[in-house]
């Protein structure tokens, strides 16, 4: 069936509509980052760079590593931007532009993220590296698609009787990593995780300025959060909806952290650039190996 042009927009140049981008533009090996500055952050270590594109947040880079030809595109904050992400990236790989229409063989990406985000323990400290083996996911993306995912239903029941869950936000859901992707990345570097996936940073991660939150208690429920051994380990914006958008589009995904702050402890990082460098070099270096 032909997708209609008003569902899928192609740019005169024959891009697609939001990234600018050309299926010959992308790597099947994707890097995501939010920070557009951050792109140049980890194209610097390419041996060579072939596309460097923009438009909006979306800025990236596509070049070789190792032999190994990789992309990294940022994405912005938060999982709406990561519906519009993913399905473009999927779009350029999965359906043909010019006739519009589905192909018979499809490709799976390999979506790594490398981002920041917040420790809910003391023992996860500061400028430390986490794998998210598991998200869960406070914004409702997935909810808008028909098909609903039930990877971790049991999960899923028990985080919301422990939290209390007010019924007027979106129901949570939760959603793995690939396990082929955690195998290599992981090792003694790096802490395996449960990532919580906000979708803001102050009231939604109990920050309080002049808005009182709805639980001001989230965060703490959060901690003490233990289903047979997994306790949730992190706070950020992208992990859930990363990975399920990829799971329904047919992609493996993993999320990587760098710990900038560890909320209990009141703590920041003194040096968050040298330590968000050190796990894009760390990224690198597993994804190439």
């Amino acid at each position: 069936m032909k997708i209609a042009e008003s569902e899928l927009i192609i740019n005169p140049d024959g891009s697609i509509y939001h990234l600018n981008l050309l299926p010959e533009d992308i790597a099947e090996t994707i890097i995501f980052v939010g920070d557009p500055d951050r792109v140049s952050h980890v194209s610097k270590h390419f041996d060579t760079i072939e596309v460097q594109k923009s438009k909006r947040e979306f800025v990236t880079h596509t070049g070789t590593l190792k032999g190994k030809r990789l992309t990294v595109i940022s994405t912005g904050i938060g999982t709406d931007n990561i519906d519009i992400v993913l399905n473009e990236l999927d779009a350029l790989v999965n359906i043909d532009l010019k006739s519009r229409k589905v192909k018979d063989q499809l490709t799976s990406l390999e979506i790594i993220r490398i981002g920041t985000s917040g420790s809910l323990h003391s023992d996860i400290k500061v400028d430390e590296f986490l794998i998210s083996e598991l998200a869960v996911g406070f914004d409702n993306l997935p909810h808008f698609y028909k098909d609903q995912f039930t990877e971790n239903k049991e999960i899923e029941v028990y985080f919301k009787k422990h939290t209390d869950w007010y019924s007027e936000k979106s129901s949570p859901y939760i959603v793995n990593a690939d396990p082929g992707l955690v195998e290599r990345l992981r090792s003694d570097e790096t802490h395996m995780g449960f990532t919580a996936t906000s979708i803001g940073f102050y009231g939604p991660q109990s920050r309080i300025l002049r808005l009182e939150p709805q639980d001001r208690e989230l965060n703490d429920k959060l901690a003490s959060f233990n289903y047979e051994g997994r306790r949730i380990t992190n706070l950020e914006m992208e992990t859930a909806g990363i990975y399920v958008m990829s799971k329904l589009l047919g992609h493996k995904a993993i999320s990587m952290n760098c710990i900038l702050a560890n909320r209990p402890d009141g703590e920041f990082s003194k040096t968050p650039a040298s330590s968000v460098n050190r796990l894009i070099r760390y990224t690198l270096e597993k994804i190439t190996a």
